[in-house]
């Protein structure tokens, strides 16, 4: 029940934002009859969803040049994508699973293999995880616990990090550039740029609506990516780009969203 208010509420406040083009944290606190420190955590889940911009006190939508999407849409879009992406893990593999909406799609998947050990940065991942009927052995990262995008980050989280080899990290994306890889308004991604250094393979979870998304910090190159994992309505000259730059592009299927 709690996650369903959770996940309602912040929709609402998603249509707020949208709305009104600009909210206030203590607006929404009493609006929601609820307090600012939640309010705030909700603005750091959707920033970390690349539909806000937290600003000073508040939130404004995120600056995008894509058209607005059906956000049940935009869901079952995630759950394809991340359907996709769990073909690429064997039993017994070795995973690191950064925080994010689209990446957590993957857990219910995870219960068709075995044998697996997954690290985490995020709690309610890990959580998430300890609830699967197949049990995999479950890692966190630690560190020092960053609001903004709701996961442990910072040099403590990096050192753990770096004492392990995995064969699969699966990370998400606020934005996509072709050029540059997977961007974001975060400053803060060392530990995402970790999590790709000590993995075999690196799989970005991102919807093709993603690459519409103008933002200015680097996270991964397209050099450290093996793969991105997105739908179908990737533009083919997007997808063939990448493909020249050898990266593995996977679509999932849409019709049926």
């Amino acid at each position: 029940m709690h996650r369903r208010n959770t996940q309602q509420r912040r929709r609402q406040i998603l249509e707020r934002v949208n709305e009104l083009g600009e909210v206030s944290v203590e607006d929404l606190a009493k609006r929601f009859a609820t307090s600012e420190v939640t309010i705030r955590k909700d603005l750091a889940a959707l920033e970390n969803d690349g539909i806000v911009l937290r600003r000073f006190g508040g939130a404004i939508p995120m600056p995008t040049d894509a058209p607005e999407v059906n956000n049940d849409k935009v869901s079952n879009r995630k759950i394809a994508i991340a359907k996709l992406a769990s073909t690429l893990i064997k039993d017994h593999d070795r995973i690191v699973i950064d925080s994010g909406s689209t990446t957590s799609a993957i857990l219910p998947e995870l219960n068709n293999k075995q044998g697996l050990v997954v690290m985490t940065n995020s709690l309610h991942l890990a959580q998430d995880l300890l609830e699967l009927e197949r049990e995999p052995t479950v890692l966190m990262t630690g560190g020092t616990w960053d609001t903004q995008s709701s996961s442990f980050q910072g040099a403590m989280a990096e050192q753990i990090l770096k004492a392990y080899n995995f064969d699969l990290a699966f990370v998400g994306a606020a934005g996509l550039d072709v050029e540059r890889g997977t961007t974001t308004f975060n400053e803060l991604t060392q530990l995402t740029q970790t999590m790709a250094a000590v993995s075999t393979r690196v799989v970005v979870l991102a919807e093709s609506s993603k690459f519409d998304r103008k933002m200015p910090n680097i996270e991964l190159t397209w050099g450290s990516i093996s793969t991105l994992v997105t739908d179908e309505d990737i533009a083919p000259e997007i997808k063939a780009a990448l493909e020249e730059k050898g990266i593995d592009v996977l679509c999932a299927p849409i019709a049926n969203l």
